[in-house]
């Protein structure tokens, strides 16, 4: 690679409507069709009636919508990156990201995300800002592989195993078990403010899903926020009989202490998982010393795979299983080069659960589970092209470095 090859330009794109797939789900679907994705799953608004029922009302418009960020090279070559956060994280990258990287190496890892961190102390340190930054960095990292020929897991040192054991995220755990997943993580129903009756439901759910596989095939409960330590406590009790392996993100990430006192409380082999919204290493770090068991940073949130080393470090220091949260390619390939993380994640995006199906919508390139495990070829970078058919806009655009006065 040609030293003399510098970032020219940073560009933020939003992903209005990508082109769906064969086989998945419509708003013209029947409700118990559409349930995984459109219907009840508890989150941390379940506790207003007005969002007890409809996820996407609580997220809002833009919470899930898709940024696509591209680094482009002297030479023309771009690297690509993705997040979510719609506007508000597209107009992070071009308003404020992209000066600081335009003009550097794209081997220079380490500079870029320090001057992309450092600069956005006064607003950022987590949430969306973090968001953008990862975007960024993903597409340096991706756009490295372009220029040098390589995968990303090669740029890390190299693979450390020849494919990544995948689980499956879905309502329908006996189908993930039929297509061959290690096992398969169910969202939760009920909330912790839906009491009692709530509790139940949840119970009955948990055992219907054990009946319907085998006895030792692995079972996960995802949580998302939505309850308090003596409701996750009651459920992780019952969850033990059934086998279920953990409970997820049954707390907000900022909620150190409550997760020690959960710690305390939890059945001796359910593991407690989390860290799908925490960011950083320094945040990892805390989670950690509360005694959590597996943390899931998500490289397109937590700081992008510049971070995610650090973040394998910290728990590699306190002797935490790190199994990303989703990430798609962007984690196959840090899972390739890590043999701390033994698992990834692979969302079921049918609304029944039935196919595997593309995870990044509107790309080209993805390498599908088979048979629960994820083999990459030696594609330089992450391996993934925009869809030329996918739909997308720039909402802002600044002026590039180069070409300023």
């Amino acid at each position: 690679m040609n030293r003399a090859d510098r970032i020219t330009d940073v560009r933020a794109y939003v992903i209005d409507q990508p082109p769906r797939t064969a086989g998945e789900s419509g708003d013209d679907e029947p409700e118990a069709v559409r349930h995984w994705r459109r219907g009840k799953v508890a989150h941390p608004l379940s506790r207003y009636p007005e969002f007890r029922d409809n996820r996407p009302a609580a997220l809002g418009p833009s919470a899930d919508q898709t940024v696509v960020v591209e680094v482009e090279s002297a030479s023309g070559a771009v690297g690509i990156g993705t997040t979510n956060g719609g506007v508000a994280c597209a107009a992070v990258v071009e308003s404020h990201l992209a000066h600081l990287v335009e003009g550097e190496e794209p081997t220079a890892h380490e500079r870029i995300w320090d001057r992309m961190f450092h600069s956005t102390l006064l607003y950022g340190r987590k949430g969306l800002v973090l968001h953008a930054l990862s975007a960024v960095d993903l597409a340096v990292w991706d756009l490295h592989g372009r220029l040098t020929q390589l995968p990303v897991y090669a740029l890390l040192g190299g693979p450390v195993r020849e494919q990544v054991e995948v689980y499956a995220t879905g309502p329908r755990p006996d189908i993930a078990e039929q297509l061959g997943f290690w096992g398969a993580k169910l969202p939760l129903t009920w909330a912790a403010s839906e009491g009692e009756d709530g509790l139940a439901n949840n119970l009955a759910a948990a055992a219907k899903a054990r009946s319907s596989v085998g006895e030792d095939f692995p079972l996960l409960l995802d949580c998302w926020m939505s309850l308090d330590v003596d409701y996750a406590a009651r459920l992780a009790d019952a969850l033990d009989g059934l086998g279920f392996r953990w409970l997820e993100e049954p707390l907000p990430p900022d909620e150190y202490d409550a997760h020690r006192r959960l710690r305390a409380r939890l059945p001796g082999r359910m593991a407690l998982a989390t860290g799908e919204h925490e960011y950083t290493a320094a945040g990892f770090a805390l989670l950690c010393d509360t005694g959590v068991d597996v943390i899931q940073p998500d490289p397109g949130w937590c700081g992008g795979l510049t971070e995610l080393r650090r973040i394998a470090a910290v728990a590699r220091t306190r002797g935490t299983r790190l199994i990303p949260h989703v990430g798609g390619h962007y984690s196959y390939h840090f899972a390739m080069a890590y043999p701390e993380v033994s698992l990834a994640e692979f969302p079921m995006l049918t609304g029944a659960c039935d196919r595997v199906t593309p995870q990044h919508r509107g790309f080209l390139g993805e390498t599908a589970p088979v048979d629960g495990h994820v083999r990459l070829d030696d594609s330089p970078g992450f391996g993934l092209t925009l869809d030329p058919a996918t739909r997308r806009r720039r909402p802002i655009e600044h002026e590039p470095a180069g070409a300023r006065s």
